[in-house]
């Protein structure tokens, strides 16, 4: 399947359809969604209806039942989250949330306008759980379940990346990714759940990681990225595994050590731990940050979020640190309370051993972000770095959604740039992009798939805008990030918008710039890239 050309792609038409949106049926065409998930993934995490099924084919092959348990799965949730029922009835249609998603802005679907995704599922509700819409039927935009229906769920509930960037605008706090992550559940009750998420749901929850990595395959991985610090650097930076009683337990997600460019954010990690000399250890039990499972059902996200607890207690750990990921920390600070409705008392309220700073908002989750806990570091002047091995670098830096409209994370990371880059190599995107405003990737939530690109590149297409900006008017060759899932998305989004621009992490950066005693002359750049002014003739000029 090949991709429109971008140009092609960027002429989106805002046209309302003809038709009213009951009428209108989603297109499966090639490139917009993806695949159904293999049975097999359904069974290694014990979930219902497995089965071989194909979004293209005409019957999905649903259970018998399955109307009766979809309604029962509404009134189960209804009962159990006040905040749908809520959500339900306060929507006035004001359509301040219609422009500020990113699918909508690069489709041009109105049924990717938030207020008219929620009335996909508010529809269902009103024709069963409301008095109104059971007597008067469409007239009050209720409307009957069937596989019509359902269908669309599918289609454009997979269409949402939970960023919650409407929530922001609207004016009752509404939030799409709660209706979206309850409308999934129901869609998983009927074994409808998509391939790229379940395989790393079951992965994960099986043998560590999304990719499934053995623990042999994770200490050669890792040990590798040490050496490659060793080769570059001439320091040795050990990785320390399954270490009872280290004071702190490093959870990263596997992107970072499993692919181009988060392998960078891992040398980084190494390289920083050994500098400060932490007392640390990973896992090969618990490792993987990233939390797949939440995309798919709160009882996922819970199992795979508990993996990483109970094996901080084994190991007798004091805290986490964890890395530069997003739906980790979007777990960890808005559903760990109500999913065990205690703090993880086994472990102690997390304090820098360096610096001695308590870090307060890991009240709760007993979790520190590595943005915080470096940036905690860099305030104490406890890193020697030399910003000028980043002057091959202009930067922007893009808040991931989870770290940013979920917990709040908008000065640490720059701060640390401002500490790693030259002066005026730091450039923002628009305001209304960013911090809070952010856009997303367009590709998070589990649908970073393969076999729906066409879509990744609409959704994308935003984020991919404002970039462009900051290039054409600023010379801007690097986004940052502190999301690995974004370290995972992004390139490709950029290689196909902006591809005069790669993407890094933020503590790749920081491995670049950070000084040790008998290093070897460094010349290169974490990437092997030639830095700038290092390792030329004095006075610039070649010998003869």
């Amino acid at each position: 399947m090949s991709l429109p050309k971008p140009e092609e792609l960027a002429r989106v038409s805002y046209q309302p359809p003809a038709k009213g949106w009951m009428e209108v049926k989603p297109e499966f065409r090639p490139g917009t969604y993806c695949n159904a998930a293999a049975p097999k993934w359904l069974e290694w995490i014990d979930y219902p209806f497995p089965r071989q099924w194909s979004v293209a084919d005409e019957d999905w092959q649903l259970p018998a039942n399955w109307k009766e348990i979809v309604l029962a799965g509404m009134e189960d949730r209804l009962a159990r989250f006040r905040s749908l029922k809520l959500f339900f009835d306060i929507c006035v249609r004001c359509g301040a949330c219609a422009d500020k998603c990113h699918f909508f802005l690069g489709t041009g679907d109105p049924k990717n306008m938030p207020v008219l995704r929620a009335e996909l599922l508010r529809s269902v509700y009103k024709r069963y759980f409301t008095r109104i819409g059971k007597a008067l039927g469409e007239l009050v935009g209720a409307r009957d379940l069937d596989e019509d229906v359902i269908k669309e769920w599918f289609f454009y509930l997979y269409q949402c990346t939970i960023c919650r960037r409407c929530s922001l605008f609207c004016p009752y706090g509404i939030d799409m990714a709660e209706m979206t992550l309850l409308g999934r559940e129901m869609l998983a009750s009927v074994g409808l759940n998509i391939d790229w998420a379940l395989a790393s749901v079951a992965q994960c929850y099986e043998k560590g990681s999304h990719i499934g990595a053995t623990p042999q395959a994770l200490k050669d991985m890792m040990e590798f990225l040490a050496e490659e610090n060793e080769r570059i650097t001439g320091i040795k930076t050990p990785v320390y595994l399954n270490r009872k009683g280290a004071e702190v337990l490093v959870v990263v997600p596997s992107g970072d050590y499993f692919a181009d460019p988060g392998t960078y954010t891992f040398m980084g990690y190494l390289l920083l731990f050994t500098y400060i000399g932490l007392d640390y250890t990973f896992s090969t039990y618990a490792a993987e940050g990233g939390n797949f499972g939440w995309f798919v059902s709160h009882e996922m996200g819970k199992r795979l979020n508990a993996k990483i607890y109970e094996e901080a207690k084994r190991l007798k750990v004091k805290w986490i640190l964890g890395g530069e990921c997003g739906h980790m920390w979007r777990v960890c600070n808005q559903y760990m309370p109500t999913y065990y409705g205690e703090v993880p008392t086994f472990l102690e309220e997390p304090v820098s051993p360096i610096t001695g700073t308590k870090f307060e908002n890991a009240k709760v989750h007993r979790m520190v972000h590595i943005s915080e806990f470096t940036a905690d570091l860099i305030r104490h002047g406890k890193l020697n770095l030399d910003p000028q091995r980043n002057a091959h670098i202009k930067l922007t830096f893009h808040d991931s959604c989870n770290t940013a409209r979920g917990m709040g994370i908008f000065e640490e990371p720059r701060y640390i740039i401002q500490h790693v880059l030259p002066e005026g190599h730091f450039f923002e995107m628009p305001p209304h992009t960013i911090r809070e405003k952010t856009f997303c990737c367009g590709s998070s939530s589990g649908i970073n798939a393969n076999e729906n690109m066409e879509l990744r590149m609409q959704g994308g297409f935003a984020r991919a805008n404002a970039l462009r900006y900051v290039h054409e008017r600023y010379g801007v060759n690097h986004m940052g990030c502190i999301c690995a899932l974004d370290r995972a998305t992004l390139p490709t989004l950029v290689q196909y918008w902006v591809p005069e621009v790669e993407i890094t992490g933020i503590t790749e950066l920081v491995g670049n710039a950070l000084v040790f005693e008998g290093e070897l002359e460094r010349t290169t750049d974490l990437r092997d890239r030639d830095l700038v002014g290092f390792g030329e003739q004095e006075g610039g000029e070649e010998e003869e």
